[in-house]
């Protein structure tokens, strides 16, 4: 597809970007460049998903906060999205015997937003002319058909095809390019939680997690009233669970409270529609070739989803890009290597908590030393709002570098066992 504006900034010959991978951070990308002046043309597989009856891919509801909304604000997509978007305030923790407590993400006022992946996208779609260009399938008439043997001139191509990205593979023949994938033991399956009589059946502002040490269930909004369930377990666990009466056995055994809510029989019928799908990390190192390609989003650093950081740090490699873009006056040359010496860190350091965020969000939230620490975490940075900062405050609410926020979060872990070292000291002596 093509996007055009007609702000351009210069009435010369436009550069061409090519960028390949028509989803969302692919799309917010077309719309930098396009701001910028530059001719963008997208290149992606599937069709059109304004049109598509079902729009296939992965499904896991998306979590928008602080870095994402930044990058949204600079091509004046912010307001929209939030208006399309749930606030959830904090996490909301349902032991094995039903109870709720509600655990806040950040100050008060301060929240994340749970938004549809496939809306997201039809928005990024959404304002400028487009046509896809989309690689003949056999059968077709002659006059539907794209040659990608075609060769297209382009003066960057920007790789946002995803964690298999094909732009990505390329990279792998050249010499001193790091890469690396880790499937991690656990995989995922979705349910869905129906309204009750017109009204969400939970309550909506929330995250609701089901934490059980070695796996979770975790529960997001949908502005249908409906909740978007995702089961995350060890595989081997998964297929242990072999007949419907296993299921409705298994569910009642770790999350009673979630049957009546899901419906017996539907957690007996979508439990096998699919089998558990994977979860796959990724880095590599460099992002960029030359002055002529360059790699963002999945196809830089997919990770898993327990941080809810993988679409907000695709999305603010867009907006460092344009940041560099501004520093470096638009020279790829010099553009395309600083980005990959700015950005490695940071991708690579949110992928790493990201890992480390599961066991917290299955295991920890479950701890009286973790809430002990996070209200102490919480009472520090109410005194000294500067020095000490949350670690998911810091990641969520904040633009702080990825790789300063892991720094950071070290010294300040140092610092409270410090403390609380002090006061047991204290009261042991009283």
């Amino acid at each position: 597809m093509d996007y055009s504006t007609n702000d351009s900034k210069s009435t010369s010959k436009k550069k061409v970007v090519a960028v390949v991978g028509g989803g969302l951070v692919g799309n917010l990308n077309a719309c930098y460049f396009a701001k910028r002046g530059f001719q963008v043309e997208v290149f992606e597989s599937r069709e059109d998903i304004r049109q598509a009856k079902i729009v296939k891919g992965r499904s896991i509801n998306l979590v928008l906060s602080h870095r994402g909304r930044q990058a949204l604000k600079h091509v004046g997509m912010e307001d929209t999205i939030i208006s399309k978007g749930i606030p959830m305030h904090s996490r909301m923790i349902h032991a094995l015997n039903g109870t709720q407590s509600p655990i806040p993400y950040g100050k008060k006022g301060q929240y994340i937003l749970s938004i549809d992946r496939a809306n997201l996208n039809k928005e990024l779609l959404s304002g400028r002319r487009m046509k896809f260009l989309i690689p003949m399938s056999p059968g077709e008439h002659a006059h539907h058909e794209y040659h990608l043997s075609e060769e297209i001139q382009a003066d960057l191509i920007v790789g946002c095809d995803g964690a298999f990205s094909a732009i990505r593979k390329q990279f792998l023949r050249q010499s001193r390019f790091n890469y690396s994938q880790t499937y991690i033991p656990h995989g995922y399956l979705e349910f869905t939680i129906p309204p009750i009589n017109g009204e969400f059946a939970m309550k909506p502002n929330n995250l609701h997690i089901w934490p059980r040490n070695t796996f979770m269930m975790i529960a997001l909004p949908n502005l249908d009233k409906t909740f978007t369930c995702t089961l995350f377990m060890p595989f081997e666990e998964f297929e242990k669970v072999t007949t419907g009466d296993k299921v409705i056995e298994f569910f009642q055994k770790y999350f009673p409270d979630a049957i009546p809510l899901i419906g017996a029989e539907a957690l007996k019928r979508d439990f096998f529609r699919l089998p558990a799908q994977a979860m796959v990390s990724v880095k590599c190192s460099p992002y960029h070739f030359g002055d002529k390609c360059v790699l963002m989003g999945d196809a830089a650093h997919a990770m898993v989803p327990f941080y809810g950081q993988g679409m907000n740090a695709g999305f603010e490699d867009c907006l460092v890009f344009n940041e560099i873009m501004d520093q470096l006056n638009e020279d790829f040359s010099a553009v395309l290597p600083e980005y990959t010496r700015v950005r490695v860190p940071d991708d690579q350091a949110i992928a790493d908590l990201a890992m480390y965020n599961y066991v917290e969000m299955r295991e920890h939230v479950n701890s009286k030393w973790f809430l002990f620490r996070k209200n102490v975490d919480n009472f520090l940075h109410i005194i000294m709002p500067r020095t000490i900062i949350p670690l998911y405050t810091m990641v969520t609410f904040t633009r702080t570098r990825y790789h300063k926020v892991v720094k950071h979060w070290h010294w300040q872990d140092k610092v409270r066992k410090d403390i609380v070292h002090v006061h047991s000291t204290l009261f042991k002596g009283l």
